[in-house]
Order: C-alpha cells, then sequence, then structure tokens
C-alpha cells in the first residue's frame, strides 16, 4: 500500500498540551468555565507559569489537526507517512518535543520553524470529567504562506495528496494558505474537508470562513458549533438536522461532489447528510469508562479520515471515526493504544 504514501495532508497549529488537574479556585481566578475553548489573552500569561507546578503534569504533542493525521496514521498503521502535516513551531525544547513525537506517531512532519516566537501550548485544566482548554498558539501564529507553503518542495507534498483536512482554528493563523490548499483540491476534484473547531470561529472569524466554505467537500462539528454556524448565518433553527441539510446547501465551487456535512453530538448519534439526513448511533461505552472526552472530536475526525484514504463509504468513514473516538476518551489525552482493534 505505498500508493497511500502522502495521501493525506493537514495543515494546522502544532502545540504542545500540557495538561493538569485544577480547582474550582484557578478556573476562576483566570475567568475560565470548565468546558471551553478559547485563545490565550495577556491576563493568562501567569496560567501558564502556574500550571506546569501542579503535581500530575502531562504534556502531549497536540494541535486539532496534527491529533487528527496522527490518529488516522493509527488506524491505518501501514504504510508510514500517510499523513503530510505543515504548521510553525520555535527553535526550541517544546518543538523538539513535536518533531519527536511527529516521527513516533509515522507522520510526515514538515514544520516551518522560526526564532522569533516559541513553540505553541494548549494549557488543559482539568476538572473533574471537564477540560477549559487554553492555547497560547506563539509560534503556530507565525505560519507564512510564501516562506512554507508556497515553496516547490512543499507544494509538491500538497499536489501529492487526495484528501485534505484543516482544522478551523487555523483561519486565525493563515486564510490564505488554506485558501491556496482549498482551491487547488477543488480544480483538481480532490476531498477537502474542513472543522468548524469552536463556537468563536464561526462568532469572529466568519468571513474569512466562509470565504472557505465554497470549496469545502466535507465540513466536520459537533453540536454546539454547528448551532453557533446556525446562528452566525441566520438559519433560525435549532433542529440540527435542518442545520446540516441548510449547510450542505450553501454555494459550492466543485459542482461534482456535494458537500458532506457530519456533526458529532457526544453520546448522541452523529447526524450527516448522506443524501438526505441520517442518524448514526455512537458505540456505547459504560459512563466510568470515560476517562477524558477532550481528544473525541479530534479522533472522530482522524478515524473518518482513515477510511476516507481507502476510498470507503461515507457510513464506513463514520462507523471508523465512532470507533476511534470510543478508544481515545478512555484515555487521557489525544493517546492511543499500540494498535487498533478495529475490522
Amino acid at each position: 500500500l505505498t500508493s497511500l504514501e502522502n495521501m493525506l495532508f493537514g495543515m494546522g497549529n502544532p502545540l504542545l498540551d500540557i495538561s493538569a488537574v485544577v480547582d474550582k479556585d484557578f478556573l476562576d481566578k483566570f475567568g475560565l468555565k470548565p468546558n471551553d475553548q478559547i485563545l490565550a489573552e495577556d491576563r493568562h500569561k501567569a496560567l501558564f507559569e502556574e500550571i506546569v507546578k501542579r503535581n500530575k503534569v502531562e504534556y502531549h504533542a497536540g494541535g486539532s489537526t496534527q491529533n487528527s493525521v496522527k490518529i488516522a496514521q493509527w488506524m491505518l498503521q501501514k504504510p508510514h507517512k500517510v499523513a503530510t502535516f505543515f504548521g510553525c513551531i520555535g527553535k526550541d525544547r517544546f518543538g523538539e518535543i513535536l518533531k519527536k513525537k511527529a516521527e513516533e506517531a509515522h507522520v510526515d512532519a514538515h514544520y516551518y520553524e522560526q526564532n522569533e516566537e516559541p513553540t505553541g501550548t494548549c494549557a488543559a485544566c482539568i476538572t473533574g470529567d471537564n477540560r477549559s482548554l487554553v492555547a497560547n498558539l506563539a509560534a503556530a501564529n507565525c505560519y507564512k504562506k510564501e516562506k512554507h507553503l508556497d515553496l516547490d518542495s512543499n507544494w509538491e507534498l500538497v499536489k501529492k495528496a487526495k484528501v485534505y483536512y484543516i482544522a478551523g482554528f487555523f483561519l486565525t493563523v493563515s486564510p490564505e494558505s488554506i485558501v491556496k490548499v482549498a482551491r487547488h483540491a477543488s480544480d483538481k476534484n480532490k476531498i477537502f474537508c474542513m472543522n468548524l473547531s469552536a463556537p468563536f470561529i464561526s462568532q469572529f472569524f466568519k468571513e474569512p470562513l466562509m470565504k472557505v466554505m465554497p470549496y469545502v467537500d466535507i465540513l466536520f462539528g459537533n453540536e454546539t458549533e454547528a448551532a453557533t454556524f446556525a446562528k452566525e448565518l441566520g438559519f433560525e433553527t435549532d433542529d440540527i438536522a435542518e442545520i446540516a441539510k441548510k449547510t450542505q446547501n450553501l454555494p459550492k465551487e466543485n459542482t461534482k461532489r456535494q458537500r458532506v456535512v457530519v456533526f458529532t453530538q457526544g453520546k448522541d448519534d452523529t447526524v450527516a447528510t448522506v443524501g438526505m439526513v441520517t442518524m448514526f448511533p455512537v458505540l456505547d461505552i459504560d459512563q466510568n469508562d470515560i476517562v477524558d472526552t477532550n481528544g473525541a472530536g479530534d479522533a472522530f475526525v482522524g478515524g473518518f479520515l482513515s477510511a476516507l484514504v481507502q476510498e470507503h463509504a461515507l457510513e464506513e468513514c463514520i462507523r471508523a471515526g465512532h470507533y476511534a473516538a470510543n478508544v481515545i476518551i478512555r484515555r487521557v489525552g489525544c493517546t492511543f493504544p499500540e494498535k487498533p482493534d478495529y475490522h
């Protein structure tokens, strides 16, 4: 299966996840909701200094898109380097860790390395079952199209792929890079996938999001992100199936492929536009087996992409996504056992 090498292309914010168990006072001190995803502001500076001093601090290679392509690679196992990943890091210890972790995961990472900013981090502040994520993009925010994506050797890797995946989070960094990749996919009738990623993307980065939307063949999101997106676009419905349908019908550049919209809803059925809107139940899991739902969304996408690069039917892609998410929520962080037990 060497033909699968570099078939999947991902681009996003490579972050080192720093997770620790905190208490309500910690959340209140920094004005955090128990369950949220935000970008760090000046008032969070001290948070990063404090969280590393907690006991039981864990470091994991993260960043939404990078997590997803790693899981796709894990699901496929062989060949190595099915996924190419682009993003920006600093020339520092955290950057070296990310390079090492990508290599261990057999992802073909080509980072743009610069020394203006340190490697980005994401603090996962854990209270019970909840995770409040605060991302300090730093270097991740320094990705430059003309310094990296446009270079011939890198663009060749983009051209090699047939499936593309970029999380919505990258819209805050380099929308012009996303559009260039999305246009390429559309022009060549390849598959471009995107994720709504977090409510703040639809709220504050709606303009770049809607510039890319005509090129999106597959759109992922969860129920909260779907509701926010619908509100921002004035859909006037909070019915998730209806939102999926309306999103599917938004203007599309490449008419050879009808847009597919996939909305996960935690333990509730996944909603997908397979021709018509269809509900797919997730795998049953005992509440006590759930350790960390943080990586579930990224894992779902990773499983989905692993089936998609093999050109499996949509139903099969969703089944693979559900499997991967079910494995990841039993573990801390977006980590996985040595091999999948998936048939």
